[in-house]
């Protein structure tokens, strides 16, 4: 058979019903599933407020959605809550679910996806607590109902990738907000579908290239020849070949060993910035925080990148959405010489345009391990720059960054201050409020 050497393994894929609103929703007091609730970031960036998540019944009742509503679009109705996000709080419950997790398999069996989703794999030690995969389901179902007043949907599979797709396409859906799916079974579930969009992993862009190979179903994603799909998307469509056959070979317990390591940071501005001053500005402040995470990391940087965001308009009068630039260094984890490159990048690509979004990222790291002097500037100011930069970063470590900050923060267009008090970029909010 096809797939008799192929792992067959027990995984479970588990997710949070709609995170952050039923995290808020528990807070208060409510059932998740039955309060019209809707999280909204009112940080200057998201033009007047942004609808981060909403509860089933905010859906259902004023079809509200997560990441597409905004300020405008709320009901003027008593019902609907309206609150802020608390990254902080999310934070906690996320690490709670995966504790409760840990009392059903090991720690190296559990793979935190994101932070409303696991992967967990269960083939050996589902048995020690229930018959079936699906009466273990239930029951961390229960367990976490109980104890977080959270409800969980779970996709089981043969496979990280089945259980992911059974996650998505059935357990959300059904009213045990469980799925299940086996090789056996992905021909008569999901071959049918026609969605492509739907499939984890397949965004607008690549149904399009796939629509161009005349794929318009999962099933006509397997059926297509390995050697032709690869040829035309690359390894891309071998994966997504062997997607559509429900075959996944990850093994969640081996460490993943990353090639090319990058540090960065990017920064969507709170308003347009036309100002030069103010754009550098903002370049130097995120030049700051990847410097930190550098030494942090104990890393020196031998390629620094610069990308630079249009607004909506200059992106219509310029053409380009932006640009993106990079140059090679001296290996340096030294704030000045890397911000007075970003500058420069800076000055060499901008003509004017109106600036929206600003990204700095390091590459080609390498280890720390001692001081490179050069001939232009004494080596006591060197050591002494070192020394002082090592010192600022334990005083933010211990007493936080608005503790001590650059001058040039306090400029206009300075970001720095305001974002310190932000987990992902949305209020941190306190978690035992």
């Amino acid at each position: 058979m096809f797939y008799d050497d192929e792992p067959h393994g027990v995984f479970m894929f588990i997710d949070t019903k709609s995170f952050y609103a039923s995290c808020e929703a528990c807070q208060r007091g409510y059932n998740p599933m039955k309060v019209p609730l809707v999280v909204m970031s009112e940080q200057p960036n998201t033009n007047g407020g942004l609808v981060l998540a909403t509860s089933p019944m905010a859906k259902k009742l004023f079809h509200l959605q997560a990441n597409v509503s905004r300020q405008r679009d709320l009901p003027d109705d008593p019902r609907l809550i309206v609150v802020p996000p608390r990254m902080n709080l999310y934070i906690q419950k996320n690490l709670a679910i995966n504790e409760i997790f840990k009392r059903f398999v090991p720690p190296e069996f559990l793979m935190p996806y994101s932070i409303d989703e696991s992967l967990l794999s269960v083939k050996f030690t589902y048995k020690l607590f229930a018959k079936t995969p699906y009466a273990l389901a239930r029951l961390i179902q229960k367990t976490i109902r109980t104890e977080l007043g959270l409800y969980m949907t779970v996709g089981i599979g043969e496979t990280p990738v089945q259980a992911k797709l059974a996650l998505d396409l059935f357990a959300k859906h059904s009213t045990d907000l469980i799925g299940e799916l086996s090789y056996r079974t992905m021909a008569e579930k999901v071959w049918p579908i026609t969605d492509l969009t739907s499939i984890w992993s397949i965004g607008t862009q690549m149904e399009k290239r796939l629509h161009h190979l005349h794929i318009n179903s999962v099933g006509d994603l397997a059926r297509i020849n390995p050697y032709v799909i690869k040829k035309a998307l690359g390894v891309m469509g071998l994966q997504l070949f062997a997607l559509a056959w429900g075959v996944d070979r990850t093994d969640i317990t081996q460490e993943i060993q990353v090639k090319n390591s990058s540090i960065g940071n990017s920064q969507v501005l709170p308003r347009d910035y036309n100002d030069q001053r103010e754009i550098e500005t903002v370049i130097k402040e995120i030049g700051e925080q990847v410097t930190a995470r550098l030494r942090s990391h104990k890393k020196v940087a031998g390629t620094i990148s610069l990308g630079i965001g249009f607004s909506y308009a200059a992106c219509e009068q310029d053409g380009r959405s932006g640009f993106h630039t990079s140059l090679k260094i001296e290996p340096t984890n030294e704030l000045r010489l890397i911000n007075q490159q970003l500058v420069y990048l800076f000055r060499k690509e901008w003509s004017g345009q109106t600036v929206r979004h600003i990204s700095v990222y390091t590459s080609n790291l390498n280890e720390f391990n001692s001081l490179q002097l050069n001939l232009f500037e004494q080596p006591e100011k060197q050591i002494k720059n070192t020394e002082l930069a090592g010192i600022v970063d334990q005083i933010r470590q211990r007493y936080g960054f608005k503790k001590l900050v650059y001058a040039n923060s306090l400029l206009s267009g300075g970001n720095a201050i305001n974002r310190a008090s932000l987990v992902g970029g949305h209020n941190g909010g306190n978690a035992y409020e």
